[in-house]
């Protein structure tokens, strides 16, 4: 199993990156929040799950390791998925996730795309001895970070977007990030801006 690639990245899309190993490009597929880490170009080192399918090898790239045991974690559930896994990573940190489970946040778990209420309840009875109990202090109260911008507008950057056309996609998504609770997820608003330059070009 490949547990880790380290190398420079050599490409980057809205849902992958390349990472280059021993003259190799490795294809990945990762989260808003991990992406909007990576730079062309600069070095970096992915933990990693590789799924098998019969037709298929790929390989899901985190920031860190706590992301890639949730990753595989969420997996143990039944009807749950790499692309379901990786949307849930992609919605909240591991740590929202063990809050989530914990709490019996049923309202967390719907805002995951391809989540209903079914879904949640089952989800919450089948992760509630798996996950464990979550590591950081809950981030109720927290204020509204304004790191989000810098780092929103330095993945679209990575992503090969034109200062102007960064600058323009944060200023489009600010009302989306000063409505949410606590701190902005900037995979999320990650999202939104590229659907917002998407419809732009």
């Amino acid at each position: 199993m490949i547990a880790s690639l380290s190398g420079p990245v050599a490409a980057l899309a809205p849902d992958s990156a390349v990472v280059e190993v021993g003259g190799i490009g490795i294809a990945v597929q990762c989260t808003p929040n991990t992406l909007s880490g990576l730079r062309m170009g600069q070095q970096t080192k992915l933990a990693t799950s590789l799924v098998v399918r019969e037709d298929s090898l790929t390989l899901y790239g985190f920031a860190e390791d706590d992301e890639r045991q949730t990753f595989e974690l969420l997996q143990t559930a039944s009807g749950v998925g790499p692309r379901l896994a990786q949307a849930m990573l992609a919605v909240h940190s591991p740590d929202a996730l063990r809050r989530a489970v914990a709490t019996a946040d049923e309202k967390s778990l719907t805002a995951v795309p391809g989540i209903g209420k079914k879904g949640a309840q089952k989800l919450l009875l089948e992760l509630k001895d798996r996950l464990g109990e979550p590591i950081g202090a809950p981030a109720v109260g927290a204020p509204v970070s304004q790191g989000w911008r810098d780092q929103l507008h330095a993945a679209l950057i990575g992503l090969g977007y034109a200062t102007r056309e960064a600058d323009e996609a944060v200023t489009a998504v600010t009302p989306q990030a000063e409505a949410a609770e606590g701190t902005p997820q900037v995979g999320q608003l990650l999202k939104a801006a590229l659907q917002t330059l998407n419809r732009a070009r």
